[in-house]
């Protein structure tokens, strides 16, 4: 007998049984959580594992953390608005970069031991800059973490207006945000606080299965319910429609006016070959929520081949989960389901209207592996740089191990609560600004700052005689002054709380979330290098040894 029949024959309610399926799933990953957290004696344990999780565990975590929720429906999300696959054309673009981090930034992280990636620049340059870092990464992957916790707390929304059968206005459905994030954070941060790293990695391993499982039936039931790729055809006939390269290229424009037309446009294969490059460096080569996990790995050789696999397992998920949101477009277009098209959060709307029971709750659980993997990470990261960047660093210098163990439990909790202080706010700004999408708002929170901290991180590691305290802190503030003017972020927020909104120069492009990292870099880079590094300093550092 089918699941969606047996689960229905047992006479129970189908909200209570796909309910079930949820506190089911939720109860496996608090007991993983909680056997994980046996043996943990210092900071290295909670921290790193002990450096002892195998590569194939370090790939499924690294998987867990990319398909965040904001992958999980974003994207599906971008592949309904353009009808096309332009969006998964930036995965190429991080295969390349992770072959530089992989043989660049994983060399030396491992080679200096390192349990916080800004020791690195301490090293290198001086303690100011570390923290300047440190500091940087803290505040970034706070909004970023916190603004991804409203994207999965749109299902439990969604299901909580069915369930009731009412319409709430804007001050009930914040409430019910409110609540739907405290949860989602309030079980992540349970297994996250109590396990450490270990836990994290190992539910990520769960989650990722999932999520895929819930990817895969996700696509296999639209292409039947479209009815294969010849009705997707004619239901989709513009020109642009369906195409995955977009060159960027109008004729007529000349070069400039094209440079100009390429760096406001989202998605073309400059943001793919370029832009992304340099997307990913930043993100899986400084971001402590994302290398730390790859130093979890026993040594450099299988953490590289961690790094590089999930590159090329990037390209055919985005593929994937961009198909379903052309598919879902179809669907909602097709004459026989055109009266149920929402006008929003679609897959949401797909997953609870659409699929059967059980199935249903199935499906959800996917949806909140992938939004608890990439948190319970951003918790661990966080804790673990706040601890020895600051607690150790600037407050309790000779604290111990334990010392420095039992601070970053008290981190993970204080950064839960502000993670999921940031997601109500997202989910405020979402609800008095409907048109906004999620994949600008998730992708395009961290390309403010990370292309400063990137500078000065290319700076250390492809030089040694150029930077300083002095000048790597006026280059990473350019670097954000640069990013913030060319973005246009002040009248973005002018016009957000309604306030007086000044014309930006015609000449001076806008440049689109994929190239703020890019820039940002560039800037940072040229000025810190403008620098020289102290003889002292020069002095000390060694000539890196191959791997």
């Amino acid at each position: 007998m089918p699941l969606p029949l047996l689960l229905a024959a047992t006479g129970l309610s189908p909200w209570l049984i796909d309910g079930a399926v949820i506190v089911a799933y939720f109860a496996l990953i608090l007991g993983i959580g909680l056997y994980a957290s046996r043996g943990q004696k210092s900071i290295e344990d909670y921290a790193l594992g002990h450096r002892s999780v195998p590569w194939w565990a370090v790939l499924a975590s690294i998987l867990a953390a990319e398909v965040s929720a904001g992958t999980f429906l974003g994207t599906p999300g971008e592949g309904y608005g353009l009808r096309n696959f332009t969006y998964a054309q930036l995965a190429i673009g991080t295969i390349m970069a992770r072959i530089i981090v992989a043989y660049v930034f994983i060399q030396r992280f491992y080679q200096l031991g390192v349990v916080s990636i800004y020791e690195f620049l301490e090293v290198r340059f001086s303690r100011t800059t570390k923290r300047a870092s440190s500091l940087l990464f803290l505040v970034t992957r706070a909004l970023a973490s916190g603004s991804r916790m409203y994207v999965p707390a749109i299902l439990l929304v969604v299901a909580w207006q069915l369930l009731r059968d009412v319409n709430p206005d804007l001050s009930q459905t914040l409430w019910l945000y409110v609540g739907a994030v405290g949860l989602l954070t309030l079980v992540t941060a349970i297994y996250t606080t109590l396990g450490g790293i270990k836990a994290v990695v190992w539910t990520d391993l769960i989650q990722v299965f999932l999520m895929f499982g819930a990817m895969g039936y996700a696509l296999w039931t639209l292409w039947r319910a479209v009815g294969g790729w010849g009705e997707v055809r004619a239901t989709l006939h513009q020109p642009d429609e369906l195409i995955f390269w977009d060159t960027g290229i109008v004729s007529g424009l000349g070069f400039f006016g094209n440079v100009k037309h390429v760096l406001e446009t989202e998605y073309t294969v400059w943001s793919a070959f370029l832009a992304s490059v340099f997307v990913t460096m930043a993100t899986h080569g400084t971001d402590q929520d994302m290398v730390q996990r790859m130093l979890t790995a026993p040594d450099i050789r299988r953490s590289r081949r961690s790094l590089i696999l999930s590159g090329l397992a990037d390209v055919p998920v985005a593929v994937c989960f961009t198909l379903i949101g052309v598919l879902l477009w179809v669907y909602y277009h097709q004459s026989a389901h055109a009266s149920a098209r929402p006008e929003q959060d679609v897959f949401v709307n797909f997953i609870l209207r659409e699929l059967p029971v059980g199935v249903r709750g199935i499906m959800a659980a996917g949806l909140f592996a992938t939004a608890m993997g990439s948190l319970s990470t951003a918790l661990n990261a966080l804790a673990t740089s706040f601890t020895r960047d600051f607690y150790l660093g600037l407050f309790r210098p000779c604290a111990s191990s334990v010392e420095q163990m039992r601070a970053a439990r008290v981190a993970t909790v204080g950064f839960a609560i502000l993670l999921a202080a940031i997601g109500v706010g997202t989910a405020w700004v979402k609800l008095t600004h409907p048109q906004v999408r999620i994949i600008p708002i998730v992708l395009g929170s961290f390309g403010y700052t990370y292309g400063a901290l990137l500078g000065i991180f290319l700076l250390g590691m492809t030089t040694r005689t150029r930077g300083n305290t002095r000048g790597n802190l006026l280059a990473m503030a350019c670097g954000l002054l640069a990013v913030a003017v060319l973005s246009d972020l002040p009248n973005d927020v002018a016009r957000m709380f309604n306030a007086t909104a000044y014309p930006h120069p015609g000449w001076l492009p806008t440049i689109e979330f994929p190239w703020r990292i890019f820039f940002g870099t560039v800037v940072t880079f040229l000025v810190a290098a403008c620098f020289r590094t102290p003889a002292d300093v020069v002095a000390r550092l060694r000539p890196v040894p191959p791997a």
